[in-house]
């Protein structure tokens, strides 16, 4: 689970940086080098969030409607500090 909530804040941060300042950048700037390096992040942090998430669901037991809202969260900017907070830190 340690794993877990570090990877979801990382992912979060990605995410937020992602849509705050790179894609401004790209589309405000005309700098798309920041947005390539940052999406690449993000991405990579994103499959290993889901890894571990799904990781989880079997190691933890978890159910399948815990294992779905934690997956949504990763859509949704700060979704992974709520989900870190309100689903993670609980089975610790």
């Amino acid at each position: 689970m340690k794993a877990l909530r570090i990877i979801a804040y990382l992912e979060g941060i990605s995410f937020l940086v992602l849509l705050g300042i790179a894609m401004p950048l790209k589309y405000f700037f005309n700098t798309p080098t920041p947005n390539k390096i940052v999406g690449m992040v993000h991405g990579l942090l994103f499959v290993m969030y889901v890894f571990y998430v799904i990781s989880a669901k079997i190691e933890q037991g978890w159910p399948r409607k815990k294992m779905l809202w934690a997956l949504l969260a990763s859509i949704i900017p700060f979704g992974t500090f709520w989900a870190d907070k309100k689903l993670f830190k609980e089975q610790e």
